[in-house]
């Protein structure tokens, strides 16, 4: 009987001790760790968040915006001038992915077109808004935005210093190019030295050739001339003669036409004296090996050099001040 009773009190201190560890294990096993809470988490990182606003630094808008995805502020920094509301906002969809819409509204809830520039933006207060939150920006005190008499006094500055600049160094530049383009010009009369003997020989031949074909032609006439007269006023009359000095002259008049439709250019004396001088000139310089062609184009280049020398010498050129004529004359 005791034995029996010594068994029951050992069952009763196990089954209390195994439900003790099961009821211990069953709570950890259910209790939520603090550092995983949602709401601990959320709560902590909003405390670090501040309101969006904007600042003056060097002359550069700095805007500080809350990024919704990071939960952290960031910096943008614009030109007040040249950059406009458009790339804020793109600068702030770039950094943050998790911005789906992004806009700038007056005071008075009117919305801000993304082409105004930002120096415009800061002359008053206005709102951002970043998804569904929206900022109050106060403009930044003292700033003054960029008049238009700022942007001629700029560019009055900008030009003052060009000119100062090219004054200082433009006439160092042109000195250099006018000391390569010589260069270049003696190398081209080098070359053309023998080709210029050669063409001088050429048209002077050439120009004998086509005065005695002048002469020629003036001696016939005067032969035609005289023959004509002899026939009217010797041999035979007036009468006679007159239809034969109508058809001399019909038929001179068709070999002037002729002249035209061959050679597509009028007839009169100085083209044809330009003609049958070119056509010597050419005759010639192929029976003495003379490339004409390549002769005009050492000719043109040479020409072309030329001119830019003496454009590079131009006072205008090298911004100096012109003589006064009226002064020149006088003395």
């Amino acid at each position: 009987m005791a034995s029996a009773r010594l068994l029951c009190v050992v069952r009763q201190d196990f089954y209390q001790q195994v439900h003790g560890v099961l009821r211990r294990n069953l709570l950890r096993k259910q209790q939520i760790k603090p550092l995983i809470c949602p709401c601990s988490f959320y709560s902590s990182l909003t405390k670090d968040i501040s309101e969006a606003r904007v600042e003056v630094r060097d002359g550069l808008s700095v805007f500080t915006v809350p990024l919704p995805s990071r939960r952290e502020n960031c910096e943008f920094t614009l030109k007040p001038v040249s950059q406009t509301v458009g790339d804020l906002l793109n600068y702030m969809t770039k950094e943050d992915g998790g911005i789906d819409r992004a806009a700038v509204y007056t005071d008075d809830g009117v919305r801000i077109s993304r082409s105004t520039t930002i120096d415009v933006l800061l002359r008053h207060n206005f709102k951002l808004v970043v998804n569904s939150t929206e900022y109050d920006i106060k403009a930044p005190e003292g700033f003054q935005a960029t008049t238009s008499e700022d942007l001629k006094e700029l560019s009055d500055a900008k030009n003052l210093i060009a000119h100062l600049y090219s004054s200082m160094n433009v006439e160092q530049h042109q000195i250099e190019q006018e000391k390569e383009l010589l260069k270049k010009l003696e190398h081209l009369k080098m070359e053309l030295a023998p080709m210029e003997e050669k063409m001088n020989k050429l048209n002077a031949v050439a120009q004998r050739r086509t005065s005695f074909l002048s002469w020629a032609g003036l001696a016939a006439m005067g032969v035609q001339f005289g023959f004509l007269a002899r026939l009217t006023w010797w041999d035979y009359s007036w009468d006679i003669m007159e239809p034969v000095t109508y058809f001399v002259t019909y038929g001179t008049t068709m070999a002037m036409f002729a002249y035209f439709v061959l050679t597509k250019q009028e007839y009169n004396f100085v083209e044809v004296k330009d003609r049958q001088h070119l056509l010597a000139l050419h005759g010639n310089a192929k029976k003495e090996g003379l490339d004409i062609s390549k002769y005009n184009e050492l000719k043109e280049a040479s020409a072309k050099l030329e001119y830019d020398i003496r454009r590079l010498k131009d006072p205008l050129q090298l911004h100096v001040p012109m003589l006064n004529p009226s002064k020149d004359s006088s003395q």
